[in-house]
């Protein structure tokens, strides 16, 4: 009871704080909206806001994190874990209350998203189930990924480490990215290789939702690969066939 006492008290006391210093009931409300807006431009199957408001999970985390971390940033450190571990028990999605994320993020089916506690994910973005923005070793600092403008990580998809995700870039699913990803680019394989999209302007990756259509670099390698090795094999077969020529010819 004391703790949901609080956790009113720190809501309460968000909402005076942005009323006073920033407009926060036109803030607060904005960002609601933008939240919404983004799961219905982006899940065919969401029919309304208010099913969405009241039963989507991956909305209800976003909405419950965007309080923890008011939490966190006004050193009530022990509140914001435990608002952001109330929601994990709810959704299936663990959000560290120190992450900082833009307006309009997506998170569909959400069951199973890791988001770490130096994550930073920009405006528009579109996460998928099982995924996991994490850090790698021990070392304390930015040590988790950073996500760009309109950013789309496909199902089952891990983004470990302190480097950049750039804007329009797309993770495809499965896949392990190990190394930072340029704009407008398409990570794909374990551990992820960057394919990329071409100097073309293609619809936002994090609105087209594609996460399956993508080229497999390995593949293309291995095509690569085998052509040469023809062109070699046929280059043999000449030089062979050169030497059993007669004399003088």
């Amino acid at each position: 009871m004391i703790i949901a006492f609080a956790n009113v008290l720190c809501v309460c006391g968000g909402i005076f704080y942005w009323s006073r210093y920033e407009k926060g009931d036109a803030v607060m409300f904005r960002t609601l909206k933008e939240d919404l807006d983004a799961v219905m431009d982006r899940d065919p199957a969401a029919r309304s806001r208010w099913e969405v408001f009241f039963l989507y999970s991956g909305f209800k985390a976003v909405r419950s994190h965007r309080k923890a971390n008011w939490c966190y940033r006004h050193n009530l450190k022990f509140l914001a874990r435990w608002i952001s571990q109330r929601s994990r028990r709810k959704t299936g999605i663990e959000i560290h209350p120190a992450a900082q994320i833009g307006k309009g993020l997506f998170i569909d089916h959400g069951m199973g998203v890791v988001i770490g506690e130096t994550t930073r994910i920009g405006d528009n973005c579109t996460l998928y189930q099982n995924v996991t923005l994490g850090g790698t070793g021990k070392d304390h600092g930015k040590r988790h990924p950073t996500l760009g403008n309109n950013v789309l990580v496909g199902a089952g998809a891990k983004v470990l480490g302190p480097f950049t995700v750039g804007d329009n870039a797309r993770v495809a699913a499965g896949a392990v990215v190990l190394d930072a990803v340029p704009d407008d680019a398409t990570a794909v394989g374990v551990p992820a290789r960057v394919v990329k999209i071409g100097n073309k302007r293609v619809e936002h990756p994090s609105q087209q939702l594609d996460q399956i259509h993508v080229a497999d670099p390995v593949s293309m390698e291995l095509c690569r690969l085998r052509g040469e090795l023809e062109r070699l094999q046929r280059r043999v077969e000449d030089l062979e066939g050169t030497e059993h020529l007669p004399v003088g010819k």
